[in-house]
């Protein structure tokens, strides 16, 4: 890596919050004491999150089910509430159900994301959504669910839980106002390989901590991996967070998506 990648590789790392070094029980500790202390100071009484069967939704899913039973444990009043948000029925609904069984919800939410999705496509179409329109559709998915969500948590006094993680955030791989919105981010500031590790410890099974990471919102290409889309891959993307030397190309590749994507990562821009 040249001085000018490196410089803003280490800007990148603190923007994102990826610590110089992991332990792994430590972080385990610290990220479900600070899902307990937020229902601790507010005034919300549970956690939702859609859980999709992949490593993220699992991980976090498994850490806002501890959260909830600590402040349970101590007279608190909380609740976990996993949602299943499938368009139709889902390819890999074994995988989700399997992490159900890991994480233990409090309740499990079912909705099916596909009628309203299809009725919105339907609705915009005579816009004119061109070639890319099942990526387009994606999308709408994407932030179907998070509506989904947010009803439910109204409802139940609740906050959303995101997965966000800074191997998907330096790539701003995640839909804007979709899964990107959320109330708070447990998996903030971890490179992919420490979420897995998070979830090992947790005790996630090797099909979950080992699943090929999928967005897996497109319908007529369903289940393309995550670094098929990115053109990096999820190892060198760590090693580049965690501060390690990476090939020149690669670099350049994270450095420019990071650039392209940070209205993602931002507030909206506002007149002054």
């Amino acid at each position: 890596m040249n001085l000018e990648s490196r410089y803003l590789q280490e800007l990148i790392i603190a923007e994102l919050g990826v610590p110089t070094s992991f332990d792994v029980d430590a972080e385990v500790e610290q990220r479900v004491e600070f899902l307990a202390g937020i229902l601790r100071r507010t005034a919300a009484t549970s956690y939702v999150l859609g859980i999709s069967g992949g490593v993220d939704s699992a991980t976090a899913g498994r850490l806002c089910q501890l959260a909830v039973e600590r402040v349970r444990s101590e007279g608190g009043q909380a609740t976990f509430i996993a949602m299943r948000l499938p368009y139709g029925v889902q390819a890999d609904e074994a995988d989700a159900q399997r992490s159900l069984e890991f994480i233990k919800p409090d309740e499990t939410l079912v909705v099916d994301i596909k009628p309203a999705t299809d009725a919105m496509v339907e609705s915009v179409r005579h816009a004119g959504l061109g070639d890319r329109e099942d990526f387009h559709v994606g999308n709408v998915k994407a932030r179907q669910r998070m509506i989904a969500q947010y009803i439910v948590a109204g409802a139940r006094g609740g906050l959303v839980v995101g997965t966000d993680h800074a191997a998907e955030a330096v790539m701003g791989f995640y839909t804007k106002y979709g899964d990107g919105a959320c109330d708070l981010t447990p998996l903030s500031g971890l490179s992919k390989r420490r979420v897995r590790a998070i979830g090992s410890r947790l005790g996630a099974a090797d099909e979950i901590t080992g699943k090929i990471p999928t967005a897996d919102l497109e319908t007529n290409n369903p289940g393309v991996p995550d670094e098929a889309v990115l053109g990096v891959t999820y190892d060198e993307i760590d090693a580049f967070l965690e501060g390690h030397d990476v090939d020149d190309k690669v670099a350049a590749t994270i450095i420019a998506t990071h650039h392209r994507t940070a209205h993602k990562r931002a507030v909206p821009l506002a007149f002054s």
